[in-house]
């Protein structure tokens, strides 16, 4: 299965010794036709670039009107500076919410290969700033585009070193971002429900990050993958999820689907937004055929499922 936590560990460039990485609801009294319905730009990552404007029109055309962005193969906020991508977007109608970076790099693995592009050639990818070598420069990225949050999309988690050096760098950038008078999240995949020496990767950013300084957007789907049920995480740690990732899985959970194509509850999940302190949430599918046909069938099936 094609994910980003694939493509970002797989993209690691080495260049002179150093590794560099590539990686609303108000109440639940609404009807669903009456909340912001957002997308996480990384379901296009594939096409985006090559027409920018034209991507996000499209986008728009579906009727989502919240955007979360992502690392681009043109570098920066999609060839462009933050204020300039968030101007495109306000003329487009479009809401620049929250933004993903990564956390700390990956080193490349023995025999890994850069993700193909579109050419069949290996892609060019400009090096991905991280958190934890230029965390103050992307906050002040984040403030000056106006987007109210900047979440984690990734960090190494393989060993317990890895993670408490994660942890450091969460903490630490937690602390920076509040100083903005921004919102620090982290966005899991399934990995971090599984146990290192023990322990759950994500029950330690839970417990000792501080709630303060960081909350979490729950990838629904990857939760689920890795064994957890989100109305339980909401449970027992209300208020702390303010953004979602939303996308549904095949029953062998071997591939991403669309919005109700998979067999996902979301009627069941989407009824605890106020436990979780959900504020907006993005459709999501990790390198999709046909993106577009993706979310547009996203929207309709989720308009109909909540």
């Amino acid at each position: 299965m094609a994910t980003r936590r694939t493509f970002i560990k797989n993209s690691a460039l080495a260049m002179g010794g150093v590794v560099f990485s590539n990686e609303v609801l108000a109440t639940v009294s609404l009807p669903m036709s009456g909340r912001a319905m957002g997308v996480q730009l990384f379901t296009f990552f594939n096409e985006i670039d090559a027409d920018v404007v034209g991507t996000l029109k499209k986008i728009a055309a579906v009727g989502y009107t919240e955007i979360e962005s992502a690392f681009s193969k043109k570098g920066g906020y999609y060839g462009m500076k933050p204020k300039e991508f968030a101007s495109m977007l306000k003329d487009m109608g479009l809401s620049w919410k929250s933004h993903h970076v990564l956390g700390a790099p990956f080193k490349m693995p023995p025999g890994a290969k850069l993700p193909m592009g579109t050419d069949g050639k290996p892609m060019v990818i400009p090096p991905m700033k991280n958190l934890r070598d230029n965390m103050q420069e992307l906050v002040d990225e984040v403030a000056e585009g106006g987007v109210p949050y900047l979440v984690c999309a990734n960090t190494p988690i393989n060993t317990i070193d890895d993670i408490k050096n994660s942890i450091d760098v969460l903490n630490k950038t937690g602390d920076i971002v509040k100083k903005a008078e921004l919102t620090f999240a982290y966005h899991n995949h399934d990995a971090e429900f599984n146990a290192v020496d023990g322990q759950l990767p994500y029950d330690m950013f839970l417990t000792q990050v501080d709630a303060n300084l960081m909350k979490m957007e729950l990838d629904l789907a990857w939760a689920i993958k890795g064994g957890k049920d989100p109305v339980e995480i909401f449970a027992k740690n209300p208020g702390r999820f303010p953004l979602w990732h939303v996308k549904d899985l095949s029953k062998d959970f071997q591939k991403i689907e669309p919005i109700g194509n998979g067999f996902i509850d979301f009627k069941r999940i989407f009824a605890n937004a106020s436990t979780a302190g959900m504020k907006h949430f993005f459709v999501e599918h990790d390198m999709p055929a046909n993106p577009l046909q993706s979310i547009t069938t996203s929207f309709a099936n989720l308009k109909k499922l909540v």
